[in-house]
């Protein structure tokens, strides 16, 4: 990330414009600290990530999912290529290809001025979804990928993806999903993939993502739901069950959708995961 990208972020506290105070390596942010230009608050720089978690609103249930993610960080992109087929009965491959072409990305275009447009991933985790917004991005678009996650070890486990990545690069921040570092209507493709249902406050967290996505523009959510149009063994019960421990009822959360969202649709992406995408009006009021 350099000291250009800091002008896309936000104070996740006040919304305010954020300066970097620091060591570069190179043009990229090194160590150091980002100062809030309104409310004055400070996030750190590490190893060039920016920290902006508000460590008291992290709550309950994030905590707990922070904390699994953080120990399990070097088996989740295994498991989900190797186990995960094993348990709902079909690939990883097939999962993605049913939710990415929900993003649109063929129809994205630069933003004003020719600037390039800008994809958001919330909980991006280990990376997985990289490859895929390659193949669906066209060549001749010019786009900057943002990845932020509430697990260090897991930005670690997407940094070194990165790193044998040979397309575009992707700009990570340690950031809370209930308060994206992002001004309003400034980011023209957001989506959340396996991460919403261990929010805390889920409808705190799809209004940060309206909030922050250009009106008019796919958001696209993805999680856990044992499709419910389709017989399941006891086997596919089980397993679900298992995936989903940390949460009594896994289901999509449409009803905390904002109220005037709008080209709603919900699918059953796989036997396990549902896709919830929405738009928010041009011309709305930000919350």
């Amino acid at each position: 990330m350099t000291c250009g990208d800091v002008a896309a972020l936000s104070c996740p506290s006040c919304r305010g414009p954020l300066g970097f105070e620091g060591t570069l390596a190179g043009e990229h942010l090194d160590r150091g600290t980002l100062r809030c230009g309104r409310c004055a608050g400070e996030w750190p720089v590490e190893d060039g990530i920016p920290d902006l978690v508000d460590e008291a609103e992290v709550r309950g249930l994030d905590r707990l999912m922070r904390f699994f993610y953080d120990l399990g960080a070097p088996l989740h992109d295994p498991a989900v290529r190797y186990l995960l087929p094993l348990l709902q009965g079909s690939s990883e491959e097939a999962l993605r290809e049913a939710y990415m072409p929900r993003l649109e990305l063929g129809g994205l275009v630069c933003r004003d001025g020719g600037l390039p447009a800008r994809i958001l991933e919330v909980g991006v985790g280990g990376g997985g979804n990289l490859p895929w917004l390659e193949r669906e991005l066209p060549a001749d678009v010019s786009a900057e990928f943002w990845g932020l996650d509430l697990s260090r070890n897991m930005l670690e486990q997407c940094r070194s993806r990165l790193a044998r990545h040979r397309g575009r690069p992707m700009r990570l921040l340690l950031a809370n999903a209930h308060a994206l570092p992002f001004a309003d209507g400034s980011v023209d493709r957001v989506f959340s993939v396996g991460g919403i249902a261990g929010f805390h406050d889920p409808r705190r967290a799809l209004a940060e993502m309206a909030r922050v996505a250009r009106p008019g523009t796919p958001i696209v959510v993805v999680d856990e739901q044992l499709d419910p149009d389709r017989a399941h063994s006891l086997y596919h019960r089980l397993m679900f069950r298992a995936l989903t421990l940390y949460d009594p009822a896994p289901r999509c959360p449409r009803a905390h959708l904002p109220p005037d969202a709008v080209d709603v649709a919900e699918e059953q992406a796989s036997r396990f995961y549902y896709c919830l995408t929405f738009r928010m009006p041009s011309g709305r009021g930000m919350p």
